[in-house]
């Protein structure tokens, strides 16, 4: 016993066909996941020192030191709190440029972000 008369099988076959290449159009055209980048606080330094990435980058750092440190910005576009150990601060970057930064409490530790479109 057939479900669905052969006549109307043909009839549908081509719809759902094409509601298949839209599906598979639509996955290919979506979002790209966001990107990630990770900065170690280890040994009073940031590691690495100098990253690139691109805009809509997220950088986490995460200190390793048992001592508090920060992250901040010196054109003040970011600053964490002071992180204790294994706390991590998070920013996303979204428009090119270079963003020096150092830690507040500790001001000999320094980075930068360049981010590059």
């Amino acid at each position: 016993m057939t479900l669905f008369p052969r006549a109307l099988t043909r009839a549908l076959l081509p719809a759902f066909a094409g509601t298949v290449g839209l599906l598979t159009v639509s996955a290919a055209v979506g979002a790209a996941p966001a990107a990630k980048e990770s900065i170690a606080i280890h040994n009073f330094a940031f590691v690495p020192a100098i990253i690139i990435v691109k805009p809509g980058t997220t950088v986490t750092w995460t200190n390793f030191d048992e001592d508090p440190h920060t992250a901040t910005a010196t054109d003040k576009s970011f600053h964490s709190s002071a992180l204790d150990t294994r706390d991590t601060y998070s920013f996303t970057f979204t428009r090119p440029g270079e963003f020096a930064y150092f830690c507040a409490l500790h001001p000999h530790m320094t980075g930068k972000v360049i981010v590059k479109g």
